[in-house]
């Protein structure tokens, strides 16, 4: 586990949306551009079809500044709900939502997408059909026992969090924590999707630090059960391109598709 854990006030002070993005999401450069995004739309694509998960609302728990955790589930879900801590992330999403000529340019994932569904053409109907579909932009806090408080969100069929639990969790247990305080958000037999990444200490944006939760994959999924969840999918990769570990240590994706029990 690194030293210390990076505290709310700093994430408030000093995480920036826009170094985040050219970070890790600039085409052709973006360190999460390739192996991690190939791992996350593939599997959202898969859990979204055949997969067979649908309904009313999703809940995006720990959206960021990013749009493409979302852009399989605008197909199958009526509304979507995304939330973020940091109000700078709000306002980077917003900007997407809203067309701003300032909004980062999103076309290289969302052609992805599009292939992965055998219509690579219709890119900027996808881009339109998730907009349509985001009905809140709400504010969380992940170490609430309501995560949403003073705001009281109805059950939801479907809550997905991706790279998010790792950076206010500083610990498994707490983790756990989380995981159990999403049960009053998800309908009896409603999914949890959760992708992040594994073993990692740290990770850089621009040139500021912030602190990982590590586990190991035995632990993860304990968390799961001892949460109250019954595990569908369970998948993981190691990492193949360590040319910058210097910017993030992690060295597994995965990916968890759970079940609240009905």
């Amino acid at each position: 586990m690194a030293a210390h854990s990076t505290s709310q006030q700093t994430y408030i002070d000093e995480f920036n949306p826009k170094d985040y993005l050219q970070t890790y999401y600039v085409a052709g450069e973006g360190m999460l551009v390739g192996e991690w995004s190939d791992f996350a739309l593939q599997n959202l694509h898969e859990t979204f079809t055949k997969g067979g998960v649908r309904g009313d609302t999703l809940l995006d728990f720990g959206t960021g500044p990013t749009i493409y955790q979302l852009l399989s589930a605008c197909e199958v879900f009526d509304k979507i709900i995304v939330s973020d801590f940091l109000e700078q992330n709000r306002a980077e999403f917003r900007k997407w939502l809203n067309k701003d000529p300032d909004a980062f340019d999103w076309t290289h994932i969302i052609k992805c997408v599009c292939e992965l569904e055998g219509n690579r053409e219709d890119w900027e109907k996808k881009a339109e059909k998730l907009r349509s579909k985001v009905k809140e932009v709400l504010k969380c806090d992940a170490l609430k026992r309501n995560p949403y408080d003073p705001i009281v969100v109805p059950p939801v069929d479907c809550l997905l969090s991706c790279l998010c639990l790792e950076a206010p969790c500083k610990d498994i247990k707490s983790y756990c924590e989380v995981l159990k305080n999403f049960q009053s958000l998800i309908k009896p037999g409603g999914h949890l999707l959760i992708l992040g990444a594994l073993n990692a200490t740290f990770y850089y944006v621009g040139k500021t630090y912030f602190s990982s939760m590590t586990t190991k994959k035995e632990e993860l999924e304990m968390a799961f059960k001892e949460a109250g969840y019954e595990i569908e999918k369970a998948g993981y990769t190691p990492r193949i391109d360590n040319s910058k570990m210097d910017v993030s240590d992690y060295d597994t994706h995965y990916f968890i598709h759970a079940r609240k029990p009905k």
